[in-house]
């Protein structure tokens, strides 16, 4: 079998590129020919990567854009081959298999203001139309989605859904994130310079204002001065933003603020408690990486959260209030850390990336044996 695998970068740390290149690695170790088609390969090699401020705002833009029209046709053919089963994760109208990895429409809806929110980004506008077509007819012959909610949002936001669904959720690689060491541990904390704080708590994500950034820095200013937080993500600007709030709220000596963060495993090592409070969210994906690092989540009931955390026992599932995340941190902070950890790396264990490339190989033997 010859997978093509059709998303804009693939790697470790690239969000939806990530999912790509743990499932390639898995595919991989079991013999199968596994290829790419990046936007490298749509001839947009020429692009930069986005940046901070209004330029990296408009590459980013331009990037979707290509990679949605000129990507759409190219990959088209690459995946014309009939021993071919391909597979699109972004962006493209092209492969007999796409997964959803969000509902623009959903995401916008769950944050208030849908119709400004929509207006006042013309990008919005063509993903929702790009999008609107891609469902309404038989782009690809199946589309993944990642939890049962998000099955439903799909049907609900596309009533006139042309193709089949199936649930696959996505994966964690428990080898690569893992409990640290005890020397591990103490060394993240003094590189993050948390060594004296009590409770460590995380904040993992580039989209501060979706994922509940502003709800966190509110509740830890409710706790006390041995709490203090990390925020791995974000761009220059949203940074310095989230610095001027913290000096307005009185905390700015308790948060440390990393920026762009490739590889998030310091932070978690560092962490004693995730906090990732969105209000929208298709998966989640941090939420298994820090349980697979022992680390116990504090969020909001969307994507995966309440598949894998338990109440007392891997976390805690709250509303998007500051008092309500205060409260979590506070219980799971008074709790055996050791017991905490446990649980909560047993239950990523059944979230590895091998079980997850398994359920991809079985659909991907089905649609070989379907017209397409």
């Amino acid at each position: 079998m010859r997978i093509l695998q059709i998303v804009p970068t693939i790697g470790p740390g690239t969000g939806v590129g990530a999912v790509a290149h743990h499932l390639e690695e898995e595919w991989l170790r079991r013999g199968a020919t596994v290829e790419r088609f990046t936007l490298e390969d749509a001839r947009g090699g020429w692009l930069p990567e986005p940046g901070p401020g209004l330029r990296g705002k408009l590459v980013l833009v331009a990037r979707v854009v290509w990679f949605s029209t000129v990507g759409t046709v190219l990959a088209r053919r690459a995946a014309r081959r009939p021993d071919t089963v391909s597979i699109c994760h972004n962006d493209a109208l092209a492969g007999d298999v796409y997964v959803n990895h969000g509902i623009l429409q959903a995401a916008m809806r769950s944050r208030g203001r849908y119709a400004l929110r929509m207006l006042r980004n013309p990008v919005h506008l063509f993903i929702a139309a790009r999008d609107r077509w891609r469902y309404s007819h038989r782009t690809h012959r199946v589309v993944v989605d990642l939890v049962t909610e998000e099955d439903a949002a799909l049907r609900r936001t596309y009533p006139r859904l042309a193709v089949p669904t199936v649930v696959i959720g996505n994966g964690v690689d428990v080898r690569r994130y893992r409990p640290p060491t005890p020397r591990e541990r103490t060394d993240a904390r003094t590189a993050l310079g948390v060594e004296d704080a009590r409770t460590v708590v995380v904040f993992v994500g580039h989209e501060f204002d979706r994922k509940g950034l502003p709800q966190v820095l509110a509740a830890l200013a409710r706790l006390d001065d041995g709490t203090h937080l990390v925020v791995a993500g974000g761009t220059a600007d949203m940074v310095a933003a989230v610095q001027h709030e913290a000096a307005v709220r009185g905390i700015a000596q308790r948060v440390h603020l990393l920026g762009r963060t490739p590889d998030p495993r310091q932070a978690l090592h560092a962490a004693d408690v995730l906090a990732l409070p969105s209000a929208y969210e298709s998966y989640g994906l941090v939420v298994l990486e820090a349980l697979a690092c022992g680390v116990p989540v504090v969020a909001t009931p969307v994507g995966c959260v309440p598949d894998v955390v338990e109440a007392g026992r891997t976390g805690h599932v709250t509303p998007a209030e500051p008092e309500a995340i205060a409260a979590a941190v506070r219980d799971l902070a008074g709790r055996d850390r050791e017991a905490l950890a446990r649980a909560a790396r047993e239950t990523a264990e059944q979230h590895s990336w091998t079980a997850v490339a398994d359920r991809y190989l079985k659909l991907f033997e089905r649609l070989e044996g379907t017209p397409r």
